[in-house]
């Protein structure tokens, strides 16, 4: 069986989450969508760890403005989407559908999830159930449609959905408490979302982290991955941008 890989959760900017990830076996660390350079830096050297790698899912730069840093600092080698590589000026490896990278012996392909902006990725690791969403899927939430189009974030959805129940979900940001907020409108009947708002305000009223969080949990109360059609979604990412609740 393969040996866990240890995941750490950084907090950075005002509400975004780093993940800096070890292999122990390889002893080999990654960093996924470096906000800011200086808390990632602080944790791998409290951890004793060198950070080989920088997986970037799309070019914003609360999720590239660490990569010059960390690459300065540990000779980090940057992957992230080809479709954004002018745009990404610290990147490497340009990649596309199918590529695959890898942290020792755990292998990464990469999903083109465009919509939120036009070339992002996200990272499945489907040996060890895990998926590095970016800003594509969050907790209770999707991406604001930015660059791409509901039809495109609705074949996102559909095909995240297809990933096994089990699969944990890294996302980039802290908003399940406002996207929960919408979601209770969305599907006032839904009573998953419910009890799940219960343990998410209990959370973060403690200061806690509601993520990482898992695609069951996300086909029973999120609104855009339980979305019926690209329309539906599409009214439901209206409804969100312009929610105040």
């Amino acid at each position: 069986m393969m040996t866990e890989l240890e995941i750490v959760r950084i907090p950075a900017l005002s509400d975004n989450y780093i993940w800096l990830v070890n292999d122990p076996v390889s002893g080999e660390t990654m960093v996924v969508d470096p906000a800011e350079a200086a808390p990632v830096l602080a944790e791998a050297d409290r951890r004793g760890w060198r950070i080989g790698q920088i997986w970037n899912t799309h070019w914003h730069p609360d999720h590239t403005g660490g990569n010059a840093a960390i690459k300065l600092a540990h000779g980090a080698t940057v992957s992230g989407p080809a479709a954004e590589a002018s745009r990404i000026p610290t990147l490497d490896v340009p990649l596309a559908e199918g590529d695959t990278v890898r942290l020792g012996d755990h292998v990464a392909t990469v999903i083109e999830t465009p919509g939120h902006t036009a070339g992002h990725i996200t990272f499945n690791l489907p040996d060890d159930g895990i998926v590095f969403t970016g800003d594509t899927l969050f907790a209770m939430g999707c991406g604001r449609l930015f660059e791409g189009d509901a039809a495109q974030m609705f074949a996102n959805m559909q095909r995240l959905a297809t990933l096994p129940a089990e699969t944990i979900v890294y996302c980039a940001h802290e908003y399940t408490e406002s996207n929960g907020r919408y979601a209770a409108t969305a599907e006032p009947d839904n009573q998953a979302i419910a009890e799940r708002m219960i343990e998410v305000v209990a959370l973060r009223a403690r200061g806690e982290a509601t993520v990482p969080t898992t695609i069951g949990r996300e086909l029973a109360t999120n609104p855009f991955l339980r979305a019926r059609s690209a329309d539906q979604l599409a009214e439901r990412r209206a409804a969100k941008d312009a929610f105040r609740g």
